[in-house]
């Protein structure tokens, strides 16, 4: 094999995953271009790359969806190839015949099989055809919804309603009864279209408890095909994969055989060329029964797994495939070693109905321990903004046998921090601790059934004394005579310096401290303790009260005071006189007034659908708008009975806590209603994956 196939090669992705292919790149000797939007100037990819190209604002479909964009960065550039990572144009046919007359290669599958895999009704025809199972469904295209509701009738309920076109799970709906059909299918089609610009829907029928089982395959252009084995991704929520692993616990190995040959028929059908993956669906009660789903024509979020039990670099292999290097792989020598398993850590507030976070990274410690792997783009003094997909890092760890893998992944999670935005580690902590996923009794919607009873962590005595002494050491230095120090000079016994915190969901914890920062008396809550701080490394400290010392991590940003223990994180709001004269009087407004008749939006985003008009009268718990970040829908329900008035329109973008309608009871017109404090309680909203 040659050691350099291409002296230049464009990546037309963005964070971990451009981060990822670039470290593979620079291991083959190749001179790697990022290609960058407005918001992701700083980002850690466009610093890693060799050579970074702007190419337009931040809206994904004026930059990284545009393939004209990116091919003039790659002539501009001089890349030979072009390699699309996943998501944004990685499936796109369009961008892989503008490669060909722009002269450039494209680091995947050919035209053909983008175009008969991008689809799902045509690739389960097709792959049906080759004798691969399928589920039943409907198997017609562009059917409109009286059709798709007759189908739906003799395909059976429950079933799954699916955009044709696009992959990850986006869009799916679960439909269990004739009368969720109409919404199901509309949320749908708005979903698809504004993915994928095709609104296109197939049913399929449930089936419940499903496993999520998907194979690896490479094929070069010689006619040379193997498969890499299995993952298992049936941990899922909203049909987005949250923990994947390899082998899956399920599989035999003869059924691991058959659904292997499978695969490869599937990538033979269609010419494949690259790495791709093909997804089935497994039942939980028949483990020897498998039907096709789709093949996803691209890199895999989860390869990492498959590249930890196989040593083999699948990005590398498409590197060379591209250039027409042929497979030196076989198939009876590609065997697995151990156990990988893989958690995605996202900007999201699990918490609070899974929220999107956004923020500026104030602290990070990504660990290094044995087995583990971090594909990351991470940084600190990055920003993370709700205009791409919320996916932040990847941890992932390998063990000579599952039990290991999972061990040694939650002790990693465990040292992970993450200081300055809403993250999801302690959730996948509480999930890897669940006994169905200890024992690999996995499905589908396990994660739907284990959620409700998952116990978040809160801060705690020692949380609030930690941040009550990190303020206390900074009154401390800022300190120039015995008058400015934190108690002031006194005759008489010291005076205790008065902190005061609100976490998120609690109420007001009050902090008092009198002495110094390494001997100090606290009360918290009005419970007295004997607490000290020292700082052991930037952002890191030890706190001890009552003779028990705890390492956790802190960043000041403002007004918030961010901390982190065991892979737990909490964002504290440091109150001031002026916050609580506000909360005082708005606990006065509320004790005589109704609940608060504004809607507000819990983040940054687009209005994507506005369900009432002013003037409809609306019942509590009724749909009003839904607003789109970060890939996700939130959609905002009436508080209470009454009146609306409609703020926004269908496109419009919205701040963090901007008022997007406002509902009046019956006795009070909607114009004279009293302006509500915070943003929208997180039980008022509906969320689902979108684009």
């Amino acid at each position: 094999m040659s050691a350099t196939p291409f002296h230049t090669v464009l990546v037309a992705n963005r964070g971990e995953i451009a981060c990822r292919i670039i470290r593979t790149l620079r291991s083959l000797g190749i001179r790697s271009v990022a290609v960058y939007s407005d918001a992701d100037r700083g980002a850690r990819h466009v610093l890693e790359a060799d050579l970074a190209v702007r190419i337009g604002p931040a809206a994904a479909v004026d930059s990284y969806l545009s393939a004209a964009a990116i091919v003039e960065a790659a002539t501009r550039t001089s890349a030979q190839a072009i390699h699309p990572g996943y998501g944004f144009l990685s499936e796109n046919a369009a961008l892989a015949t503008a490669c060909a007359d722009a002269g450039v290669v494209f680091i995947g599958p050919g035209a053909r099989a983008l175009d008969i895999m991008g689809d799902k009704i045509r690739s389960k025809l097709h792959v049906s055809a080759r004798g691969v199972p399928v589920i039943p469904g409907t198997d017609e295209p562009a059917m409109d919804d009286d059709a798709l509701a007759a189908a739906a009738e003799h395909t059976g309920y429950p079933l799954l309603i699916k955009p044709s076109a696009g992959g990850g799970g986006k869009g799916m709906q679960v439909v269990r009864t004739p009368s969720e059909l109409p919404a199901g299918l509309a949320a749908a089609r708005r979903i698809a279209r504004a993915a994928f610009g095709d609104d296109t829907l197939l049913l399929e029928r449930l089936i419940e408890q499903p496993r999520h089982i998907e194979v690896q395959v490479l094929a070069d252009r010689h006619g040379t095909i193997v498969h890499l084995g299995e993952r298992e991704c049936s941990l899922q929520r909203r049909h987005q994969k949250v923990i994947e692993e390899a082998p899956s616990p399920l599989l035999d190995d003869r059924t691991r055989a058959r659904i292997g040959e499978a695969a490869c028929e599937v990538a033979r059908s269609v010419d494949y060329v690259g790495a791709g993956t093909v997804e089935f669906l497994v039942s939980a009660e028949r483990p020897d029964e498998f039907f096709f789903m789709e093949m996803n024509a691209r890199l895999q979020v989860e390869h990492p797994v498959t590249e930890l039990v196989t040593g083999i670099d699948l990005v590398e292999w498409q590197v060379r495939i591209a250039a027409g290097e042929p497979l030196t792989l076989r198939q009876q020598a590609i065997v697995h070693r151990g156990h990988a398993i893989e958690a995605r850590v996202y900007a999201e507030d699990p918490e609070h109905a899974f929220l999107p976070g956004t923020g500026r990274v104030l602290a990070l410690a990504e660990p290094v321990l044995p087995g583990i792997r971090i594909d990351s783009s991470l940084r600190v003094g990055g920003t993370i903004t709700a205009d791409y997909d919320p996916m932040l890092a990847k941890v992932i760890a390998w063990g000579h046998d599952r039990g290991e893998a999972i061990a040694r992944l939650d002790t990693a999670l465990r040292h992970t921090t993450l200081l300055g935005v809403q993250n999801n580690i302690e959730y996948l902590r509480l999930l890897l601790a669940d006994p169905a996923v200890l024992a690999g009794d996995l499905d589908t919607l396990l994660i739907d059934r284990v959620l409700p009873s998952l116990a978040f962590g809160k801060p705690d005595a020692a949380a609030f004394a930690a941040a009550a002494l990190l303020l206390h050491a900074e009154r401390e230095r800022r300190a120039d005579t015995v008058w400015s120090t934190p108690g002031g000079w006194r005759l008489g016994a010291a005076r205790p310096t008065r902190y005061l915190f609100r976490a998120s969901g609690e109420g007001d914890v009050e902090v008092l401290v009198t002495g110094t920062t390494d001997a100090a008396a606290v009360v918290v809550a009005g419970g007295p303790l004997d607490a000290s701080l020292v700082e052991t490394a930037p952002n890191r400290y030890l706190v001890t009260v009552d003779g028990t010392a705890t390492s956790l991590a802190m960043a000041r940003d403002g007004q918030d005071l961010w901390i982190a223990r065991d892979g737990t994180s909490w964002r504290l709001r440091i109150l001031d006189r002026r916050d609580e004269l506000a909360a005082a009087l708005a606990d006065r407004d509320r004790s005589v007034g109704p609940v608060s008749p504004e809607v507000r939006s819990p983040m940054p985003g687009t209005v994507v659908a506005v369900h009432a008009a002013t003037g409809d009268r609306v019942t509590a718990g009724q749909p009003l708008v839904t607003v789109e970040a970060m890939k996700m829908e939130h959609t905002l329900l009436a508080p209470i009975d009454g009146c609306v008035t409609v703020t926004v329109a269908d496109g419009d973008l919205v701040r963090l806590d901007a008022v997007v309608a406002t509902v009046a009871p019956p006795e009070i017109p909607a114009s004279t209603t009293e302006p509500a404090a915070g943003p929208q309680d997180p039980a008022a909203i509906h969320t689902r994956e979108t684009a």
